[in-house]
């Protein structure tokens, strides 16, 4: 599967758990969507997926991926200590010069 190098570094990054390797994936004033929530830049980014990570201990597998206009969507099959585990959620992300400036993630 083809995704563009700042995706891969995320789902790298989600995968071995580094909190700030996945937030550096994201520009300084990047906005996170996920349940109801909004994260705001790099910083809150980093809390927001470290506390998810304690959490949860999720892992992303990649199932798809497509562009359409402005917007990359990566579908993964995601795991972790969470009821319903595995699903499948959507990554709705705007990419401006190799960094992530929004993500909206879907069920």
């Amino acid at each position: 599967m083809n995704i563009p190098k700042v995706i891969a570094n995320l789902v790298e990054a989600q995968n071995n758990h580094d909190s700030i390797a996945y937030a550096n994936c994201f520009s300084e004033t990047a906005v996170v969507f996920d349940e109801g929530k909004k994260h705001n830049g790099r910083k809150e980014i980093e809390r927001w997926i470290a506390d998810a990570n304690q959490q949860f201990n999720t892992i992303m597998k990649p199932v798809s991926f497509k562009e359409q206009e402005t917007t990359s969507i990566l579908e993964a099959e995601v795991s972790g200590t969470f009821d319903g585990s595995p699903v499948i959620l959507s990554y709705h992300f705007e990419i401006v010069d190799e960094q992530i400036q929004s993500l909206k993630i879907t069920g």
